[in-house]
């Protein structure tokens, strides 16, 4: 410590924070988590307060320079992610509670209704394809909404939810695998719940029978894995925690949105997505990574959608 600055050894360099109040309340023992990588923005997730330092400028001094910049304020952060969610899945799941309402109050039971999840928006094939694929593109914009937030605080968002290509291999196999652990039992879980009668009939595809259908299948299974992982998981969970949500509070948040916006294909669907959430929710925990998440819902869609557009219908009955 000298001159007005505190230093803190960072192997061949120092980090250099000014002199202030609320800044030596960081710093007990040089701020031991910091040394050993973990942001400051991450540690609420983690159980972790962290006092938010006045703002102001650090000056170079031959040392890498710190500047911690106030966060934004709680009411903040939670108007973001109501605004967020409004725009996406929070939407998606209020539509969702009604169409279950609706279908519950329906002459008809539960199980003689449907819901399909890819339809042909016209008869013209190349019109359907542009809507296809503007249907996906459109999509996608709350991500980057999500991801241009989280940039602008804490930083570096793709790194930080683990959404880079840094690991494919280790997240190829670790998707592919939750995607079995996943999805095996699910299809117990979907078969169970029709022949209870508390799911509607699925009908994964609906798309004309055209060259482009497989591969906008496959879009449409990526859509859905970075929509739900990206914002459900990644940014959720990371906000949630930046909240000083308790770890359980977030993970229950988390799975029962995914649970929710799945509630128009009935009590099983209902249940075995938030389950889904839950696993999700304790992988990217222990992991910090959202690829393999995103990985893994990827396939079990592809699989359900493709698969239904090329296999015989008999297979499907039991749906």
């Amino acid at each position: 410590m000298s001159g007005g600055r505190t230093e803190c050894a960072t192997g061949a360099n120092a980090a250099v924070v000014s002199r202030d109040p609320g800044v030596a309340a960081l710093l007990p023992g040089c701020l031991a988590a910091w040394l050993r990588g973990v942001p400051a923005s991450e540690a609420a997730l983690f159980g972790v307060e962290v006092p938010a330092p006045r703002a102001g400028p650090v000056r170079q001094s031959g040392a890498v320079t710190v500047e911690l910049a106030a966060p934004p304020r709680r009411r903040i952060l939670g108007n973001e992610v109501l605004l967020v969610l409004g725009l996406s899945l929070g939407q998606s799941a209020i539509y969702s509670l009604v169409r279950i309402v609706a279908r519950l109050t329906d002459e008809r039971p539960l199980s003689e209704q449907s819901a399909a999840l890819n339809v042909s928006q016209s008869v013209r094939p190349w019109l359907d394809l542009t809507y296809q694929l503007l249907g996906i593109f459109f999509a996608l914009l709350p991500v980057l909404l999500a991801l241009h937030l989280l940039n602008r605080y804490p930083g570096n968002a793709v790194r930080r939810l683990g959404l880079d290509a840094g690991r494919p291999g280790r997240d190829l196999a670790y998707g592919a695998g939750l995607a079995a652990l996943i999805g095996l039992p699910g299809l117990a879980l979907v078969w169970a719940a029709a022949q209870l009668g508390l799911n509607v009939s699925l009908v994964p595809s609906a798309l004309q029978e055209t060259w482009w259908a497989v591969p906008v299948l496959i879009l449409a299974a990526a859509q859905n894995g970075i929509l739900e992982e990206v914002l459900v998981v990644g940014y959720l969970m990371t906000r949630l925690g930046e909240l000083r949500w308790s770890v359980p509070a977030i993970i229950a948040a988390s799975a029962l949105l995914r649970g929710t916006y799945h509630f128009y294909q009935g009590f099983g669907g209902f249940v075995g997505n938030v389950v889904m959430g839950v696993i999700f929710a304790l992988v990217f925990l222990r992991t910090r990574r959202v690829m393999p998440l995103v990985v893994a819902h990827t396939l079990i869609d592809v699989v359900a959608f493709v698969g239904y557009d090329l296999l015989p219908d008999s297979w499907f009955d039991w749906l």
